[in-house]
Formats: structure tokens, sequence, C-alpha cells
């Protein structure tokens, strides 16, 4: 087992609620800046009034402490500033990529019985055109006009407020689940804040960082880069999307001095530089490098470590630890694939299947204990309990080893497929699939690419259907978000399967493998 330091120290210096670390810093640096977007820039003083005229005005129109609002946004300040509000008002803040189908929002929103929807219409084309099938009216937010809010749901029942911030909820954030229906995460305002304090980066803290937050802020990872660079007294850079162009331009004008994203994120950011013959003569201030959300490719991380002159620092976490469990340490790089070591305050174990502790260096599944653990699933207790032991043992799923401290993930327990650092859960994707009048079945396998994986679903069709892979294609386009969606979809006479008429999934992904890239 791995034990961390004391963690008494770190606790007692937390903030009670997500807004005070802002709060804080609007009293040591009033004018420093706090948060960018393409449009809008607002100093911590600026964030800490904004967040107070929001939470008065959510108020207004029926929000009250307990209550689940949805934010629907793309990174930008506003998305901020009402992150800040809920936490002013003790509201639950579920922050949902607009990317998603309407059908994926409608379930959210009926299994948190969310209060209202927001909706970031002047950012967000998407987010305007789900504000439109809500009926969304401007919400009157004092330099946010933009925002549009749906109807009050009179049927929501707001949650019991608890005034220590270890117990009291501060964001929901959603997941699919191996069954395809959504589960809520519940993440406390000590997760999220102890995560964000014991963070690698966070001893390197100071005004003069630039964070560029491009994973987007609905993940936890984002989230997670934006309240660091508030707890920090840093700039936050909200960027909508990824754009690689923009991210290059951005390290040449000196306004990036720490760059977090996934795996895929540093491909694409080569693949552009490499067109046009970057050389990299300049990285402006550009100091850290993090990655993290899937397994990282050695040939890429020693490609952007020449390339950029930092290194590149692999991390691991899950949703439902706040998202940090390991990482590597600026002062301690390393050339290998480890996740580094166990951050402050969190305990990791490897235990073999038939539940006893792996010895040293053995891979088993790994599990974890600390302040970082969720609260539990929303309204699903028997998640939970299976979730998290008696003992705060949080079974992550993943299998992993420990060697001298360092923590190394090997694989996955479940079948989950991560695609640009967002989990994709086959059975979601089959069930759709499914649904199609021409399939009879499917089956969702996930194909290793550099720097990525992408998802490939095999179908088994009606003997007289006339449907074509384009079809399924464009079927599946308003069912699923982006990244759930296929990236090949191929048909065969039937599938592998075992007596029983268990589909074998492993002959499947073996054969996407073993083809020709």
């Amino acid at each position: 087992m791995a034990r961390s330091l004391s963690i008494d120290d770190i606790i007692a210096e937390l903030p009670r609620r997500l807004h005070l670390a802002v709060d804080n810093q609007a009293a040591i640096a009033p004018k420093q800046p706090a948060v960018i977007d393409h449009a809008n820039a607002l100093t911590f003083e600026e964030l800490r009034r904004s967040s107070l005229d929001t939470a008065t005005r959510l108020g207004e129109l029926g929000v009250r402490a307990g209550d689940r609002v949805m934010i629907v946004s793309e990174n930008c300040v506003a998305a901020a500033v009402l992150l800040l509000a809920m936490s002013r008002l003790d509201a639950w803040a579920i922050i949902v990529n607009p990317r998603l189908s309407q059908r994926e929002l409608e379930q959210i929103r009926e299994h948190s019985g969310a209060r209202l929807v927001l909706f970031a219409s002047g950012v967000s084309p998407e987010a305007a055109t789900h504000a439109v099938s809500y009926n969304a009216k401007s919400a009157g937010i004092v330099g946010f006009s933009e925002i549009a809010a749906s109807e009050i749901n009179p049927a929501a029942r707001p949650e019991r407020v608890e005034e220590d911030g270890h117990k009291q909820v501060a964001i929901l954030v959603y997941t699919s689940g191996t069954t395809g229906a959504p589960k809520g995460v519940m993440l406390t305002h000590q997760n999220l804040l102890f995560s964000a304090r014991t963070n690698a980066l966070y001893e390197a803290r100071g005004s003069g960082h630039q964070f560029y937050i491009v994973l987007p802020i609905s993940h936890i990872a984002g989230f997670t880069f934006l309240l660091m660079s508030m707890m920090m007294g840093a700039t936050g850079r909200l960027v909508r999307r990824f754009e690689p162009a923009l991210v290059s331009k951005a390290i040449s004008s000196g306004e990036v001095s720490i760059l977090g994203g996934v795996p895929a994120t540093y491909q694409r950011l080569l693949e552009y530089e490499d067109a046009f013959g970057a050389t990299r003569d300049d990285c402006g201030v550009l100091e850290h490098l993090m990655v993290a959300g899937a397994p990282l490719d050695l040939t890429l991380k020693s490609r952007i470590e020449e390339r950029y002159r930092v290194p590149l620092l692999n991390c691991y976490g899950i949703t439902e630890c706040s998202p940090t469990i390991s990482s590597v340490r600026p002062q301690e790089p390393k050339s290998d694939q480890t996740v580094g070591s166990f951050v402050a305050g969190v305990e990791g174990r490897i235990v073999r299947l038939d539940g006893s502790l792996a010895a040293a260096g053995e891979v088993g599944e790994l599990h974890v204990r600390g302040p970082n653990v969720m609260l539990g699933y929303y309204h699903a207790p028997e998640l939970t309990a299976a979730a998290i032991d008696g003992g705060g043992w949080f079974k992550t799923g993943d299998l992993g080893r420990i060697d001298d401290a360092c923590l190394y993930i090997v694989g996955r327990l479940k079948e989950m497929i991560i695609r640009s650092g967002f989990n994709v859960y086959p059975a979601e994707v089959e069930a759709v699939l499914n649904s199609h009048p021409a399939v009879i079945q499917s089956a969702v396998v996930g194909k290793p690419v550099p720097g990525n994986e992408e998802v490939v679903a095999f179908v088994q069709l009606q003997s007289d259907a006339k449907t074509t892979v384009d079809d399924l294609a464009e079927y599946l386009n308003p069912l699923l978000t982006s990244y759930k969606r296929p990236s090949q979809i191929i048909k065969l006479e039937s599938l592998p399967a075992t007596a029983t008429g268990k589909i074998l999934k492993s002959k499947l992904a073996a054969s996407v493998r073993q083809a020709k890239q």
C-alpha cells in the first residue's frame, strides 16, 4: 500500500465554499486578472462582485439553497460567474456540455430534478438551439445578457444544506454508466478544493501564471483547472473549443504558462505544427504541461517534450475522485508511463480479484481513499455502496500496479472507452444503435490510435434490410453527442457469440486492433 502525508494542515486551510477561494484572492489582489475569454475579462474583485450580483438575480428567479441548476455552456467567463453564484446560494451546479443531444440533456434534467436550466446562448450555437427547445428567455443577469433561463420547475425539491464543506454538494457531474443510464456524481466543496489544492502544480502558485483552459469545464478535469487557477491567484484563459492553431499561437505570444490536455490534444497540436514546419524557437512563458484522461504513448511524450522543452507531466484521476489521484511532480519528471505518486492525503492500494492485497509490483484493481472521494451517486445508494466499501475505499475499476511509490495504470476492468478524454460507455451507444428498426444487435469496442481511442461499432442487420452504414451514422447524429458516435460502423452477417448467445467482444476488439491503419 502507498500512504500519503498527513492531511490535517491542508484541510484546515481550505475555504468552506468554492466562492470563498475567489473572495480570498479578491482581498489579496483585487486588480489581478482572474478569468478571460474571447469577449470578456474580469479581475478577481470584478469576479467576486459579478458572482454576488448573479446570485441575487438567480434568487429572484426562484433558485433556492439545495436546488439543482443546470448550466449548458462552453468554457466562458459567464459560466465561471454562474458556478460561483451557485456556491453563494448553496445550490448544486450541473455543468453540461452543450454538444449533448436533446435526449441526453433531458435525461440529466429528469434525473437531477433540476429547478432551472441556464443556457450560454451567446457563446455556444448548440446552447442557443437547446434554449429554444426549452423556451428559455433572457435571465436578466447584468453583464451577461446572452444567458437564457428556462421556466422554473415547480416540482423541484431542494436538498438539505450542510454547513460543513465536506458534506455540502457543490457540483453534480453526470457520467453515463455501464448500463447507459446517467449517474450523478456528488462532489462536495471540500472534495473539489482539496483536489485543486493537492495538484502537483499548486506549489507553483502565483499571480504570474496563465492557465490555458481548453478542457471543457463540464468535464471534471477542466473544472479543476479553473478552480486551481482561482485558488492560486492565477489567470484562467477559458477557451470554448480546442483548435490547434489557436493553442500554437497562444504559446508563441506568451499567453500560456500552464496547459493541460488529453493525449489527443497534444497529438493534434503536433500534427498542426508539423504541417506548417514549426521548429518552436519560441515557447513564450510556457512552464508546465499536464496530460491525463487516456493512456500516454511514450513516443508522443518524447516528441512533446523535445518540441516544448518542458516535461509532460502524466496524471491520473477519475470523476468520482474529484478527479486527482496521482501525478508526476514537476521537480521529479519521469521518462516512462507512470502516472506518478499519490497526491498528498490520498491513499492507494492494489487488490487482487479475491479481495486480498497485492504484493509490490503485482497487478490488481486500484482502490483509493481520501478527502477527494465523492459523497456518492445521486439517488443511487446501491451503486454508492457497491463503489465505496465500509472503510471508505473507492473501487476504481482500473487495473494498476505500484513500483517504488509510483502508480502505473495497465488496463480497465470495465469496457469503458476513453475518447479525447471523455468516457464512452459501449452499452449506451449499443442501446441507441439497437433502437434502429433494421438492427438486430450491435457491439461497440474501442480501437487504439496514436494518442487516443476511437469508437467502433459492429452491427447485425435484418436480412432484408437496405440500411447502409451511412444511414446508421445519420440516425445516431441527433441521439448521441459527437464523442460517443462511432468513427466506424461495420456490418457483419452475424456477431461472434458463445453457445449461450453472449457476444464475444474480445474477438471484435482484437479484429480492429489487427486491422491495417
